[in-house]
């Protein structure tokens, strides 16, 4: 028996294409699949600052709040 359907399983997927590929690959590794900052910076080689920043970016990309995206980022 397969369990019972809530809301939640019938939300839209966000459009993600408007991100670059290391915003979306820390976006969806934070926001969907639960992966800590640190914990994918050591993954990655990357900084956790640098993984914080490609967080941030993504969200106000995604809350339609690009004007506010640095170019120099």
């Amino acid at each position: 028996m397969s369990p019972q359907l809530d809301l939640t399983d019938f939300e839209r997927d966000e459009d993600l294409s408007i991100l670059t590929d290391a915003e979306r690959e820390v976006y969806t590794a934070v926001e969907h699949d639960g992966v800590g900052i640190r914990q994918l910076a050591r993954c990655t080689n990357r900084r956790p600052g640098t993984v914080g920043n490609l967080l941030k970016r993504a969200r106000l990309r995604l809350d339609d709040r690009d004007e506010e995206v640095s170019a120099t980022w």
